[in-house]
């Protein structure tokens, strides 16, 4: 926990050159830095225009000062800004005076973690402050924006004080036997569960969808050489990133490419043809697109029209893990005067003459759960995902207890580990360490 006494205080604005440049403060030491810059402490909550001034009480920049004392302020402590003019070297004298005064630098992601540690805000909505910031269109925005007022930490709480309920019926049967309580008979207990199990693949689905559009999918293409895939990487991302020749197995490590489909990212990873080779280049080439394809989000298989009959990739889909979605493409229909569309679930392409890529990039934005409205969707992390499908396996397990061994005291303890984890995600029951890891990437200032 952080001492009443530790003053921090950093640049609240990007690096650089602007209009405005924003100093935070926040700490037991907020009225003693503002009355020695600028020889008042300011109205609570009121914008006063001023001077701000060196220890030997000259002018280093004049403009507004706000204070907002405790516990109403964003980190729920004592809060000073100093909002002058943003240049390096002027916001750099404000800083330094206020490091002189005692404050210290903060670390990335700090007025943030004493706001969750203050209890201004939970964990999930914490981490929305970030992602706001980061959002890269505007349904990533608004989603940030639902999990930062609290839809998505309402969601886990209801699905919380759910677990807690079902837990405090059975333990209490277990801690009385002699009310001859038989909960194990009792319909209402299978029922609550299977409502809890409902709760959790809803937020779970809104989660994951949450997730891409803050984090992208993770496309791989892949197929047998000279199938055109080179092409197609450049065909969506709109430039020469990859090497395109006649020559079969050109492509021989792996190559990456990040698109935006309105604002959400794609990440394109095209790989070396699959095939038995002899060539040791090639073969690490097409051992390291097998270890892509494992942590794909979607796998594209590229068909090369003009080979019909080949067997190639009729033999590569069945090595592809059965887990993983997978988007058929027929390529090079220019070559053999076919439409180009979407017919019977596979989509028919020339990533040469940049046909059916439209098409292409409109079914990419659906495997991503792109959606014009967007009003009950929340942004999400893998970490959250991970949470959720971790107390998905605990609520399985306790059914599996409850249903096949009637084992009331494994129900519980299942009950119990399905709660701690589904905490995590709010911060009821996360580790210090998660805790530092999650803070550390946030923006410095915030």
């Amino acid at each position: 926990m952080i001492a009443p006494q530790d003053t921090i205080v950093a640049v609240a604005t990007p690096p650089g050159r602007g209009g405005v440049g924003i100093i935070r403060v926040s700490g037991s030491l907020c009225c003693k830095i503002a009355n020695q810059i600028l020889g008042l402490t300011p109205p609570p909550r009121k914008a006063v225009y001023s001077e701000f001034k060196s220890d030997q009480q000259e002018i280093i920049d004049s403009g507004i000062a706000i204070y907002f004392p405790s516990p109403h302020s964003f980190t729920g402590e004592h809060v000073l800004e100093f909002q002058g003019h943003g240049g390096p070297i002027v916001l750099d004298m404000v800083l330094k005076r206020c490091l002189a005064l005692g404050a210290r630098l903060a670390r990335p992601g700090e007025f943030s973690e004493r706001a969750f540690l203050n209890d201004k805000m939970d964990l999930a909505q914490a981490e929305a402050i970030s992602d706001l910031i980061d959002s890269s269109s505007e349904q990533a925005a608004r989603s940030a924006l639902r999990s930062l007022q609290g839809h998505f930490s309402a969601a886990i709480d209801e699905l919380l004080q759910g677990l807690i309920e079902l837990r405090v019926y059975v333990e209490a049967a277990l801690d009385f036997p002699e009310e001859e309580i038989d909960f194990l008979a009792d319909k209402a207990v299978t029922n609550h569960l299977e409502k809890i199990k409902q709760q959790l693949q809803v937020i779970f689905n809104k989660a994951k969808q949450g997730s891409l559009l803050r984090e992208g999918m993770q496309l791989v293409i892949v197929g047998k050489p000279n199938a055109g895939k080179s092409s197609l990487l450049n065909a969506l991302s709109g430039s020469d990133t990859a090497i395109v020749t006649e020559i079969a197995g050109t492509t021989r490590d792996v190559l990456r490419e990040t698109i935006s489909l309105d604002g959400m990212p794609l990440h394109i990873i095209d790989t070396a043809g699959l095939r038995d080779s002899d060539d040791p280049v090639e073969k690490i080439g097409i051992e390291r697109a097998w270890q892509e394809i494992k942590k794909a989000d979607l796998i594209l298989l590229l068909h090369d029209e003009t080979e019909r009959d080949s067997k190639d990739n009729q033999n590569i889909l069945e090595r592809l893990p059965k887990n993983l979605p997978i988007l058929q493409v027929h390529n090079k229909i220019d070559l053999n005067n076919t439409s180009a569309g979407q017919r019977d679930n596979k989509l028919y392409i020339s990533a040469k003459q940049q046909l059916g890529i439209t098409e292409l990039k409109q079914e990419l934005k659906q495997r991503m759960g792109y959606q014009s409205e967007v009003e009950d969707s929340f942004i999400a992390r893998r970490r959250h995902l991970q949470a959720l499908e971790e107390t998905q396996q605990a609520v399985d397990n306790a059914e599996i207890q409850l249903k096949e061994y009637n084992a009331g005291e494994l129900m519980a303890e299942e009950l119990r580990l399905a709660q701690d984890t589904l905490g995590q995600i709010t911060g009821r029951y996360t580790p210090d360490d998660l805790l530092g890891e999650i803070f550390s990437n946030f923006c410095i200032g915030k």
